[in-house]
């Protein structure tokens, strides 16, 4: 059986490619960072929760310190990438596609096929390894087509993967602390509150509270994953699912994307909002969430109406 392990396994190598790399440039700092965070991959899930601790907490020290340096492997150069893209033109998208393809292609066939009876991957997890796979079958079709030296795809990847810096893994970070959070009992303490003010039976300021905690939430936090544990035990499961049993596919899912919205107005979405303004040069470091408020804030109003038609109106 192919297990969700294995999509760890196949992080942990790229880790470990870029950590080499870096290690051969004498980038020591770089070496260390990505070669701690494959060693994560690798072994995260028999080490005890100290030792996890003690990684990220060096992950941390190596970030803070400034270990982390723009890596300058050897590359096309501007006009050669230009005058690729002029003879390959909208070809260029093949290998991208094939990940989508293969991820929602694949799972479908899995599982309304007789391969589902096959066991071949852990359930619930088929879309997150066919997405695995389907990067596997772009790497290799790429490689085939272009045939680039062998180790460009590692190169072309530590050149991006540098440039990104820390924040490359902010998301991974700020979703275990929402789960931190949730265990510490925050959502409790913010569902003792919505349930004393919200009055008893009212589903859609329910539903526009817990839309609302979710933007909010992901605007202090900087990633949607980090606040969904702390908003649906707080509102989510106690009061739109078990209290006015609502569809929990739909408050889950769509209250993913109200948090999403909140991603697309804060600064602490580092890797989405500043690193780009960063690789861009942009003057204004805010630029892009200000280019963002005019879709983030009408499409937080759609998720609160899809959550209330979706979950309720649909569903009872």
């Amino acid at each position: 059986m192919i297990t969700y392990e294995w999509l760890y396994w196949l992080a942990g190598a790229f880790f470990a490619v870029w950590s080499i790399l870096s290690l051969r440039d004498g980038r020591f700092g770089n070496a260390a960072f990505w070669g701690l965070l494959a060693a994560s991959f690798f072994l995260g899930s028999h080490l005890s929760d100290l030792a996890n601790g003690v990684l990220v907490l060096a992950l941390v020290a190596i970030a803070g310190m400034g270990g982390l340096k723009r890596s300058e492997p050897a590359t096309t150069s501007a006009m050669e990438r230009d005058n690729f893209s002029k003879i390959l033109g909208n070809r260029l998208f093949i290998p991208a596609l094939i990940v989508p393809i293969t991820a929602v292609a694949g799972t479908l066939l899995y599982n309304y096929t007789p391969m589902s009876e096959t066991g071949l991957f852990e359930a619930r997890r088929e879309t997150l390894i066919l997405f695995g796979i389907g990067v596997v079958i772009a790497l290799i079709a790429a490689m085939a087509w272009l045939k680039p030296p062998l180790l460009a795809p590692a190169e072309e990847g530590r050149r991006l993967i540098d440039s990104i810096g820390w924040a490359a893994i902010l998301p991974q970070m700020l979703a275990a602390l929402g789960a931190v959070f949730a265990l510490a009992g925050v959502g409790e303490i913010i569902g003792g509150a919505a349930q004393s003010a919200i009055p008893e039976g009212s589903i859609v300021l329910t539903v526009i509270v817990y839309a609302l905690g979710m933007a909010l939430f992901t605007m202090i936090m900087g990633n949607a994953f980090a606040a969904f544990p702390v908003m649906a035990a707080a509102i989510g499961i106690p009061l739109l699912v078990e209290t006015y049993d609502g569809n929990p596919a739909v408050i889950g899912a769509v209250g993913m994307l109200a948090g999403f919205c909140g991603t697309l107005l804060t600064p602490m979405a580092a890797n989405f909002n500043i690193v780009p303004a960063a690789l861009l040069e942009l003057k204004d470091q805010n630029a892009v969430i200000r280019q963002q408020v005019g879709t983030a804030v009408p499409l937080w109003v759609c998720n609160v109406a899809i959550i209330y038609v979706g979950a309720f109106l649909l569903w009872n």
